[in-house]
Parts: structure tokens; C-alpha cells; sequence
């Protein structure tokens, strides 16, 4: 059982972002995050938010309305909603783009789900973000760049699969030891002892 949350951030190609969504998922739209939505056709399960973005609720869609002045953001009412239904494992799209402040704030929601034990992926047309503070088994296509980027000063990094293998390596935080790898095979590991690490799959 799955959260798909989409939010308003910026997307250019729904296909690859509809790709990500599995029969199954429940869909749910941080207010301006339905118009996404509706793009991909996807149906949508309910719409939360201030409804500042999209500007009114949209008819036949189950909807819950809260104020503009909030302490949070619609993308955390969001999740919110979906640990109140019960969800531990969430899929994030169009939760990143032209706005830094969102797109910071939604990868850094990633510390929330690791210390709670729950599963949570941002997706973009260029990205698939991740967080770990132990093991993480990457399947992926061949040739497929793979950054790791500390969040915290991290230690006994150890990778399996990668064209530039690290062994028990230290990567400190605004350091590009771990940026730019290489998927070697269709299967890698990442091991991390101490800290937490971003592992972030891309295409340019």
C-alpha cells in the first residue's frame, strides 16, 4: 500500500513522471499538484491544501481545505494526511523545481521518513532521490549516474556494482567525493555505518 503525493512543482515531461505511479497507489494532490495530475490522467483521491495555487477545488474529487496561513506546507499536509490513513511508504512527484525553498524542504522531509522507519522516493524527469543510514540496493540500468551526497558527515561508505568503488570512505558534507558514479551492472550497493547519505540516481 502506496502514497503517491504530487505536488506543484515543475514538470515537463508527465510520461516519465506517470511511469513511476503503479495500479494500486492512492493519489494524492497537494493543491496545485492536482493539474499535474490530471495531465498524467490519473485518478485522484483527494486534494489537500489552501487552494492558493490552483485556485479553486475541483469538482467530483474528494477535497480538504485548510488556511493560507499555516505552519505547513500543502506537500506536508499531505503526508500528514497519508500517516493518518495509515501509509508508510510514499512516492513523491513534482515535488521539486524552480521554487529552491520547496524543493530543499521536500528532500530534507526524507529525514522525517528515515527516523520513523518509512519508505520515501522523490522522483523528477531527472532524478530519483533517496536517504539511508545503512544499506541500499539500487537496480537500475546500466551506465545510470548514481551521486551520494552526505546530508550528515558520513563514514564507512562501502559500494558494490559502481565503476568507482568506495571502501569504509568518509564523505563530508559540501564534498564531491561521492558525486557523478556510475551504475557498473543493473544491481549496486550502498552501505553507510555512520551518518546519513543521499543517493541520488540521475540523467543529464
Amino acid at each position: 500500500m502506496r502514497a503517491v503525493i504530487i505536488s506543484g512543482g515543475t514538470v515537463t515531461d508527465y510520461e516519465i513522471l506517470k511511469s513511476q505511479v503503479r495500479g494500486g497507489d492512492t493519489i494524492i494532490c497537494a493543491d496545485s499538484g492536482y493539474n499535474h495530475a490530471v495531465k498524467m490522467g490519473l485518478a485522484v483521491d483527494i486534494v489537500v491544501g489552501d487552494f492558493d495555487s490552483i485556485g479553486e477545488m475541483p469538482r467530483g474529487v474528494k477535497c480538504l481545505k485548510f488556511p493560507a496561513r499555516k505552519d505547513l506546507t500543502d506537500t506536508e499536509i499531505a503526508i500528514e494526511y497519508a500517516r493518518g490513513q495509515g501509509y508508510r511508504d510514499f512516492l513523491f512527484l513534482a515535488a521539486t523545481g524552480c521554487r529552491l525553498d520547496h524543493t530543499l524542504t521536500n528532500i530534507l522531509q526524507l529525514n522525517g521518513f528515515l527516523q520513523r522507519g518509512e519508505t520515501a522516493v522523490l522522483v523528477d524527469e531527472f532524478n530519483k532521490i533517496m536517504l539511508t543510514d545503512s544499506m541500499l540496493e539500487l537496480c537500475e540500468p546500466a551506465g545510470s549516474i548514481v551521486s551520494l551526497v552526505p546530508l550528515t558527515p558520513c563514514g564507512g561508505v562501502t559500494t558494490t556494482g559502481l565503476e568507482y568503488p568506495l571502501l569504509n570512505a568518509e564523505l563530508q558534507v559540501g564534498k564531491g567525493l561521492g558525486v557523478s558514479n556510475v551504475m557498473a551492472a543493473e544491481n549496486a550497493t550502498v552501505t553507510v555505518k555512520r551518518g546519513r547519505l543521499l543517493v541520488i540516481v540521475a540523467r543529464d
